[in-house]
């Protein structure tokens, strides 16, 4: 693996425990009985929208399409993150100034990714036709489960873990 896919992975795995961070800041600032299901229920879509994004950008050649259709989902997570915020704004829980920090890193991780990969893929991205085409030659299942396990782990564990204890709170 060159240098620059290590920092890329590096920047993958920071970008995750930011995530994880959030989370126990959620713990802290006692999520379930302040904003509850309606804000966990934003971050399981951030989740999903950025899941389907990297699945999308590991199995498909990135090309008009699929470049097309990682803008949208990146678009989609910083909107979602907008209503996530207003949310947590509306039922006055509080963000404390780590978590504000903790947002500027997840919401920029995004579109410098959907940037460094773009830039590492032109002209292809921007190759006439809207052909969605598989990833030739596919990737290793290593690599599949170096991108998918992390977030497993980090971000969607406690990201359901959360949503249970909000769930558990809105029925108390």
């Amino acid at each position: 693996m060159t240098l620059e896919l290590w920092l890329a992975y590096g920047g993958y795995l920071a970008w995750l425990v930011a995530g994880l961070c959030d989370f126990l800041v959620h713990r802290r600032t006692d999520l379930p009985h302040t904003s509850g299901v309606a804000e966990s229920t934003m971050h399981l879509l951030q989740l999903a929208l950025l899941g389907i994004a990297v699945v999308v950008g590991m199995g498909f050649e990135v090309e008009r399409t699929v470049a097309l259709l990682l803008l949208a989902l990146v678009i989609l997570h910083a909107a979602v993150g907008y209503r996530d915020s207003r949310i947590a704004f509306g039922r006055a829980r509080v963000v404390l100034p780590v978590e504000q920090h903790l947002h500027s890193v997840l919401d920029m991780a995004p579109p410098i990714a959907l940037a460094w990969l773009l830039a590492t893929t032109w002209p292809a991205a921007m190759a006439p036709g809207w052909a969605i085409l598989p990833r030739t030659p596919a990737l290793p299942a290593a690599a599949w489960v170096a991108a998918l396990l992390p977030p497993a782990v980090l971000c969607v564990l406690p990201a359901l873990l959360e949503f249970r204890a909000a769930w558990r709170a809105a029925r108390a």
